[in-house]
């Protein structure tokens, strides 16, 4: 039987260490961190089915299979020359009062899970970019006016270190993250050069203060990563999520043993299949688990791309998890 908890094990994941057992991703964690309510952007989880909402900046969301998302066509930025008189700084962030929300916040969290999340101004520069102009004309703006790109990534950076360093001031989180899907499942959406010139810089700086206050962070990214992947374990990174599969993760691993691999699963192809069945998604299971849990570096992030509440995915997520306790205690000495 484990003598870890579940948090301690993960723990051990996140220092670089081999745990007691296979951590899940969900072990252990509540996500998130100070709730502001939806007008600060990224509380979506009450919405309707059809439901549209606005974020701090006026951008209209609405909602897909895999959560919220700009609104198709309904871009509040034509012109990268004209942001300063578009983009402003949200009212709300003039008005939060950290000692209430401490105070109020910090006696409901449990001890046994950690604190994790902050709190920031949007998803992450490359996204936030492309939901005030859509993809298009954003990639645009980074090619032809990348010092007006970069002016307006500054000003959004300026707020979420401020966001940052109040919320680690005053809730003394375990865990931080950073998040910015800059990638599809083939490649990166930028080059190297672009992002060294105007993304890099700004995911650096944001994560910093949470690296400079010693909690462990981890870096959220869909999609073909692997190329930056150098790059957030330099700024002090000590995970990455999703981690998924179109990756060479055997590599990465073999690379950067120091890196948490939180997830390796391939949850829209095979398990989502009318064909798929129970031993199948089941030996599924056992085969990602070898491949990536010998070793350590490894916590399991099995999913099934599905509509919130589809019985069928419900099923198939039950067979994923039941399959994995049976086997995360025996790769570990």
């Amino acid at each position: 039987m484990p003598t870890l908890s579940p948090k301690e094990n993960y723990l051990r994941l996140l220092r670089g260490e081999v745990p007691e057992y296979v951590p899940s991703m969900m072990d252990g964690s509540s996500f998130g961190g100070p709730r502001f309510g939806p007008d600060l952007g990224g509380v979506f989880s009450d919405w309707g089915e059809n439901s549209e909402m606005l974020d701090m900046f006026g951008v209209p969301y609405v909602r897909d299979l895999n959560g919220p998302i700009p609104k198709p066509g309904a871009f509040i930025l034509e012109d990268i020359t004209k942001w300063r008189d578009i983009i402003k700084r949200p009212a709300i962030l003039d008005n939060i009062d950290w000692q209430y929300l401490a105070d109020t916040q910090l006696p409901q969290w449990d001890p046994n899970t950690f604190l994790s999340g902050g709190a920031s101004v949007g998803n992450g520069y490359f996204q936030l970019l492309v939901s005030f102009m859509g993809f298009d004309n954003g990639l645009i703006a980074c090619f032809e006016e990348p010092e007006e790109v970069k002016d307006l990534l500054n000003f959004i950076l300026d707020m979420n270190v401020e966001l940052a360093k109040n919320f680690i001031y005053y809730f003394h989180p375990e865990t931080g993250g950073g998040a910015d899907d800059i990638a599809h499942e083939r490649a990166p959406f930028v080059s190297i050069e672009m992002f060294e010139d105007i993304f890099e810089p700004m995911w650096r700086q944001s994560i910093a203060p949470y690296v400079e206050s010693g909690a462990y962070t981890s870096h959220h990214n869909c999609g073909m990563f692997e190329t930056f992947v150098p790059y957030i374990v330099d700024m002090g990174y000590n995970a990455w999520n999703p981690a998924e599969t179109m990756n060479d993760l055997v590599a990465i691993k073999q690379k950067f043993p120091k890196l948490a691999l939180c997830g390796g699963f391939n949850g829209n192809d095979y398990v989502c299949s009318p064909e798929a069945t129970e031993e199948g998604i089941r030996a599924y299971v056992r085969e990602v688990c070898d491949l990536y849990a010998p070793g350590g570096g490894y916590a399991f992030g099995g999913y099934m791309l599905a509509p919130p509440g589809d019985p069928v995915a419900a099923e198939r997520m039950a067979w994923m998890y039941d399959e994995f306790e049976k086997i995360r205690y025996s790769y570990y000495d």
